[in-house]
């Protein structure tokens, strides 16, 4: 499984559709993604103080686009990206991302995290 940070307002616009295209698709070519283990830190990094996230867990054996991991930013880290549109059919849970009191996100993809929306 792989995850991928979305805003609510842009999963409820990607509702009803059959592929989910980002505009990083258009700035990056690529669908920006991380394992469990990175959601965390891309959250903390890149969402402080959003109130509107969720995370959708993607099975990536059900993608129709290429998966490539890799380090583009030396992170030393491979994250997946996926080189096209995301068919959603391949969404298998919507968790919601939220942060402490303290405004630190600390994902772990749990079902008491499952958004039934």
């Amino acid at each position: 499984m792989i995850y991928h940070i979305i805003s609510k307002q842009a999963w409820m616009e990607a509702q009803g559709k059959d592929m989910y295209e980002p505009p990083s698709l258009q700035t990056d070519r690529f669908i920006h993604c991380s394992t469990e283990a990175q959601v965390s830190g891309v959250a903390n990094t890149l969402y402080t103080g959003r109130t509107d996230l969720f995370v959708l867990g993607i099975q990536e054996d059900q993608v129709d686009a290429e998966i490539v991991f890799e380090d583009l930013y030396e992170l030393n880290q491979l994250y997946p990206h996926i080189y096209g549109g995301l068919n959603l059919n391949a969404v298998r849970k919507v968790y919601r991302l939220e942060a402490d009191e303290d405004g630190v996100f600390a994902f772990h993809a749990s079902p008491e995290l499952e958004y039934k929306g």
